[in-house]
């Protein structure tokens, strides 16, 4: 996609993660890992939903002590929900197939390999068409 086919509050970029697999020495370096994470059901407010009653899992693997900084990871199954972003949030899509559509905008779709920012300020929908995970980096102001 060129930044002339996104919409004004999402970015998308692609680009190959380096991994050398060592492990953390540092006592302020944190590993997402994904099987340690506690993994808490959450449900979209019904009055958001627009179709489906997707099951979805929400695993914070940390939040700072101020309580506006959050990393961890998300999975859905199919649904369709209303958002509206006061936070600015970073995704890595692990897996599936995510369209998300602006208010206003033309739909962006995402799937694995997929990396990109949303802004604070962007309203629209989320429709996970094949069950999704991601993992989030979010900046609440």
């Amino acid at each position: 996609l060129l930044p002339s086919e996104l919409g004004s509050h999402l970015r998308v970029a692609f680009f190959t993660p380096h991994n050398s697999g060592a492990p953390s020495v540092m006592p302020h370096l944190r590993r997402l890992d994904y099987a340690s994470t506690p993994h808490e059901p959450y449900e979209v407010a019904p009055e958001k939903m627009l179709a489906g009653s997707p099951k979805q899992i929400v695993s914070d693997h940390f939040s700072n002590a101020a309580g506006n900084f959050h990393t961890g990871f998300w999975e859905a199954e199919p649904g369709i929900w209303q958002v509206n972003y006061t936070e600015y949030e970073y995704c890595e899509i692990l897996e599936g197939v995510i369209v998300m559509t602006e208010d206003g905008g033309e739909a962006q779709t995402v799937r694995a390999g997929d990396r990109f920012t949303i802004e604070s300020g962007y309203r629209g929908t989320w429709e996970v068409r094949e069950y999704a995970r991601k993992v989030y980096v979010i900046y609440e102001p």
